[in-house]
């Protein structure tokens, strides 16, 4: 049963929207990724989008799951599937070591590429309910593609943070 489905993905014969698991077994958490990086492909396609490669890998690192292009748009899509929701929303599990090297795979691509074009991170989270249909949720411009240095003005200077605290260093040093 197993191979038949590996073999069907492989194939790309299981983007007919119906869930493979329909039986009631249990994927193994491979073939539910690869099963939603289909229907995640096959969604982007439908609304427009360009695939240009799928699983981009940059050594051992880790892998882009899709690079695709709307216009001039180019878009690195992180797929997160789930059987369930149970442990929180699929796109939680981007923590912020993947995103790093999620931002490395998408500058090494746009290093071959060459020159400047306008560029996001995306992540579509696919949830594949047995016995049901898949559902599809994009979140657009999921991170930023460059790591953001936090704007210091945002943050009170050291002045402001000892200045309110100044009377009780002082009755401290008082009694040493």
């Amino acid at each position: 049963m197993e191979l038949r489905y590996t073999i069907a993905a492989r194939l790309h014969l299981l983007h007919n929207w119906n869930c493979p698991w329909a039986e009631g077994q249990t994927p193994r958490s491979a073939y539910l990724g690869e099963y939603g990086e289909l229907v995640a492909a096959s969604w982007l396609r439908a609304q427009g989008y360009k695939v240009l490669r799928r699983r981009f890998r940059m050594g051992a690192s880790g892998e882009m799951d899709i690079i695709c292009r709307k216009g001039e748009l180019l878009v690195f899509v992180e797929v997160k599937s789930a059987l369930h929701t149970g442990a929180g929303r699929p796109a939680r599990r981007v923590n912020e070591h993947k995103r790093e090297l999620l931002r490395r795979a998408a500058g090494l691509w746009l290093r071959r590429l060459g020159k400047e074009v306008p560029s996001r991170m995306d992540i579509i989270e696919v949830l594949l309910p047995p016995g049901g249909k898949p559902e599809v949720n994009h979140i657009a411009g999921a991170f930023a593609l460059k790591k953001q240095i936090p704007d210091a003005s945002r943050f009170p200077s050291r002045k402001a943070i000892y200045e309110p605290m100044s009377h009780i260093i002082g009755h401290w040093r008082q009694r040493q």
